[in-house]
Order: structure tokens, then sequence, then C-alpha cells
């Protein structure tokens, strides 16, 4: 099987943790206030602000064997720059001060998971980092479009509110079929190992973000 597969169908229960989290099922029910969005927005800055550096992280390491996947690192560092802002921007758009939460500490559960990608990329291997970009990015395209819809009837915002939503939902549309082409050519039993062991820990360590989200975000209304 190949390794886009056995990703699919070996972190299947690592998923439904992630997808069980209160704040999701509340969601899609319609039942979400403006507080659980900016809360989410929040933490959601606090992890992709470290998007770009890991991913430079990633391409440095990354032996001469794998030339290959450095220059999709490369196509990735273009497309992912900037994204933090889109998140502040849409902060900004629900009426709250962007620049109290660029200043914000990220939660505990965030703080964990952006540590643990650091760890994996400096200290074990930098194929570690693709389980991450697996949880992500297919969380994306289950979610965030049907998100933003749920949400915006829900709360009546307007559609500058949603950048990071919508455009990570089409826009994950195509780098997960990138994606799935680049993993596909890693055929080490080993390295398929690792992708997938750090697939399953990212899936808990995103879906802890999920499952501890407060809605006291300590963000206060813009001026």
């Amino acid at each position: 099987m190949l390794l886009y597969q056995r990703l699919e169908h070996e972190t299947q229960q690592a998923r439904e943790y992630l997808l069980s989290a209160p704040i999701i099922q509340r969601c899609f029910r319609g039942d979400i206030d403006l507080n659980d969005y900016v809360a989410f927005l929040q933490q959601a800055y606090h992890h992709v602000k470290h998007t770009v550096p890991l991913l430079m992280a990633v391409g440095s390491r990354l032996p001469e064997s794998k030339e290959w996947l450095r220059e999709a690192v490369g196509e990735y560092i273009e497309e992912e720059m900037g994204h933090q802002e889109w998140i502040l921007n849409d902060i900004a758009a629900c009426g709250y001060d962007k620049e109290q939460a660029r200043r914000s500490q990220p939660s505990a559960a965030t703080e964990l998971m952006v540590s643990y990608a650091y760890d994996c990329v400096n200290r074990v291997n930098p194929l570690a980092f693709f389980g991450m970009v697996f949880v992500l990015e297919g969380t994306s395209i289950a979610l965030a479009d049907n998100a933003a819809k749920a949400i915006g009837g829900t709360l009546g915002l307007p559609k500058k509110a949603f950048s990071y939503l919508t455009s990570h939902g089409a826009l994950d549309q195509e780098h997960i079929v990138f994606y799935e082409n680049l993993m596909n050519k890693i055929t080490d039993p080993e390295e398929q190992a690792l992708i997938l062991h750090s697939a399953n820990m990212f899936f808990h360590l995103y879906g802890n973000i999920f499952h501890q989200l407060q809605s006291q975000h300590g963000i206060a209304a813009a001026a």
C-alpha cells in the first residue's frame, strides 16, 4: 500500500479524536458564538506563524538524496507566506484587537504542538514534519469551508472575517494532491513508519487544541 493510503487508513482513530472535540460538534449544529470563533483564530495564529520557519528548517535539514522534496518545500514556503496575517485580519473583521491577539500567549495545547513540531525537525528527522502537513491540510479540506458557512450563517459575520478558513478549504485541496504525490514517492519502510507515527501524534496534539479551546480568549474589542 502506498504511503498516502496508509496515512488515510492508519490514522483513523486519531482523526476521530480530533473531530470529536465538543467545539467542532457544536459548530456544525450552529451552536457557536463569536468568542468561540475568535478563540479558534487566536490559536490558529499562534501555530500558523510557525509554518514558514518550520518549512525552512525542514528544507535545510533534508539530505541531498531528498533534493526533490526540498524543491517541494520551497513551493510550500511560497504558498504559506503571510497566512498568519490573514488570521489577524479575520480577528479584526470580527471587531477585536488584532494587535492584542498578536501579542497574546498561545494555549498550552498550541505551544506543545508547535514545540513537538520543532523537536521532530531538529532532533528526530525532518520527514516527521510531513505528518503535521497531513493533519493540518487534511483537516482544512474536511472542515474549513463547511465551518465558514456554519459560523457565518450563525453569527452573520462578513465574508472578510473568513479569509483564512475559505482560502484554506480551496487551497488545501490543491495542496493535498501535491502532498499525496510526494508521499507516495517515499517507499523506505522506516521513513514511512516515521511519518505515520508523526501524523498520529499530530492528530492528538491538534485535537487537544480544539478539546481545550476556551472562549475566554482575552482579546478586547477593537477601539
